[in-house]
């Protein structure tokens, strides 16, 4: 009834420890969130909790062509949401868990990932999700890949640095809570 945000916020009323936020990500986040990704060298872009897409389309913007862009959820609302708006090819919504990226990623052809981002709420997660995803995270991404996790709280770093030995850190005013952005880097 109310498009985008109307879908948003029912996400939020129905799941709102899964969804991190009441609104959407703004344009300041995603550009400074995207930032360092070297998008010709980006074969697969994994997301984890799209939402509504607000990170999708600029993705699919600055990816190259022959690229894949793979989005997990775990709230069906969004995932067939995602499916009727978004028609590029590029684009893959999968209904499962940020947990399970590995055999996401391994079901779509790949063996690995150039980029994950994630605006889990990794503090309202369940006990043992958080570590189980930070640790898939780090097994799919290529050497010299990076995680991208935007978040209110630094709690996510914690699950991050015990298997990125850099991890780069940012904040961005211009958003609705502010927020913290964190760049997790596997080694070469």
């Amino acid at each position: 009834m109310f498009g985008q945000w109307g879908v948003f916020f029912r996400g939020f009323l129905e799941h709102p420890k899964m969804v991190g936020s009441i609104i959407p990500s703004s344009r300041f986040t995603i550009e400074k969130m995207l930032a360092p990704v070297e998008w010709d060298k980006c074969r697969l872009f994994v997301e984890y909790g799209p939402g509504v897409g607000t990170f999708c389309q600029p993705v699919l913007d600055r990816m190259r062509r022959d690229g894949t862009l793979i989005v997990i959820d775990t709230n069906p609302l969004y995932i067939d949401y995602l499916r009727k708006t978004i028609t590029d090819d590029r684009f893959h919504a999968v209904l499962g868990s940020a947990a399970e990226v590995e055999e996401i990623v391994a079901a779509h052809g790949f063996e690995q990932a150039d980029y994950v981002l994630s605006g889990l709420p990794f503090s309202t997660l369940p006990d043992g999700v958080a570590p189980a995803i930070a640790e898939a995270t780090h097994r799919v991404l290529r050497p010299g890949g990076a995680f991208l996790v935007y978040q209110f709280t630094a709690r996510a770093r914690d699950y991050m640095a015990p298997h990125f030995r850099r991890i780069d850190s940012g904040f961005e005013w211009l958003n609705v809570l502010p927020c913290k952005l964190f760049w997790g880097w596997k080694s070469a």
